[in-house]
């Protein structure tokens, strides 16, 4: 019991022991890890949109050979990216219809 006691007022007294999200005054800290893609910038026609292509390896199920698949993402885009750089998008809140993503990092600018 006192053990007990010890161990309650130690927590307490010491707030690094603790999880962060419990002593966190800022919600966003506690927000869960949001899932992140690298991929390359395909058009960039729109205002502060950009499409990203991220390709990703699959295993054929029949075959046992590795297929390419594609995906294209509408990312929001305030770092001016332009076409055949490589970026770094995250999920993000709706922003529009199609707009879930938003580019954090510039990984590697276009060769011009």
């Amino acid at each position: 019991m006192a053990e007990e006691n010890q161990l309650e007022t130690d927590a307490a007294t010491n707030p690094s022991e603790t999880s962060p999200a419990a002593t966190a005054p800022n919600a966003k800290a506690t927000r869960a890890h949001r899932s992140q893609k690298v991929g390359a910038v395909v058009s960039d026609k729109m205002q502060k949109t950009v499409v990203v292509r991220v390709d990703r390896l699959v295993r054929h199920t029949k075959y046992r050979r590795y297929v390419r698949r594609t995906s294209k993402f509408m990312a929001h885009d305030e770092l001016g990216s332009t076409i055949g750089d490589k970026v770094r998008i995250v999920e993000t809140r709706p922003m529009s219809a199609r707009k879930r993503w938003r580019v954090i990092e510039i990984v590697q600018k276009a060769a011009k």
